[in-house]
């Protein structure tokens, strides 16, 4: 499938994807050293959803377009920082801005810390260049992400998170993500790896956790949300995100956003969720 962001911004999986990574660096940024967040496929950072390509699918107003109603208290001491990153991105640049991870990660970065974006295609790196890079703690590079991956670790900083994020235009990139992601886990140990995945079929993401749950020399998550029958594999019915060297307390988090968001965001009385920790034991 072809999962280009700017026809997806905002929709279940992107709500799903983005508060999570939210808790992620919010957990990282508990201790002062400074710490770099790398992109692989970074897209263009700011979309609109009152643009052409979010008015055609039309996917956040089934997705972030959902939240406007309050969870339970604990669900939104969970979600409040995202909540927050967007009210802040709208401020700046517009009430139907939605962030994309670079959007996201140029709200958290503290003045220690250190972002790389990285896009491939030609008019989203101009973009996104456009955007991001005269922010001083940034850089925006036109470069594959694949290749990416491995040219920009082990940063200087050691602490920091890896965002691995494809468009799978190819039929072979979800077992890709596997093995360039265990590739770079062998020469950056200490950084937390975070790789989303779009579920259609079920089974290949099986496959991809029977080897990462084989292979990895460290713990991680495998987190999913379903807003549809999983049975359907010809259509989209949920996205996923393993994390591999997670912060502890992610996985408590998890259990409770994920079945939240699997209720709200349901389509046809349809939502469940996956948590599940996978490889040796943290």
């Amino acid at each position: 499938m072809n999962y280009r962001h700017a026809f997806h911004a905002g929709n279940f999986a992107d709500v799903m994807k983005h508060a999570l990574l939210v808790r992620i660096l919010t957990y990282l940024q508990r201790k002062d050293t400074p710490l770099r967040v790398i992109d692989t496929h970074a897209g263009i950072g700011l979309y609109d959803l009152s643009g052409d390509e979010a008015g055609r699918t039309g996917e956040w107003v089934e997705g972030v377009g959902r939240l406007d109603e309050p969870f339970a208290p604990e669900v939104e001491d969970i979600l409040a920082p995202y909540r927050k990153v967007i009210a802040d991105v709208r401020a700046r640049h517009g009430q139907t801005i939605y962030p994309g991870s670079p959007g996201i990660v140029r709200e958290l970065l503290r003045r220690q810390d250190r972002g790389v974006f990285v896009e491939l295609h030609p008019a989203d790196h101009a973009v996104l260049s456009e955007a991001f890079n005269e922010v001083s703690n940034l850089k925006v590079m036109h470069l594959d992400g694949w290749t990416a991956l491995h040219a920009l670790i082990p940063p200087k900083e050691k602490r920091g998170l890896m965002l691995i994020d494809p468009p799978y235009e190819q039929p072979n990139e979800l077992e890709r993500l596997g093995t360039e992601t265990l590739a770079a886990l062998r020469k950056w140990s200490t950084g937390v790896y975070a790789g989303w995945y779009p579920i259609k079929d079920a089974r290949p993401v099986d496959a991809l956790f029977d080897r990462l749950h084989r292979e990895s020399p460290r713990a991680g998550l495998r987190l999913e949300l379903y807003v549809d029958d999983p049975r359907d594999s010809a259509r989209l019915n949920g996205s996923g995100l393993f994390v591999l060297n997670p912060p502890w307390i992610l996985k408590d988090e998890a259990e409770l956003l994920l079945p939240a968001l699997a209720e709200r965001l349901s389509r046809s009385g349809y939502g469940a969720y996956r948590c599940e920790a996978f490889g040796p034991p943290a």
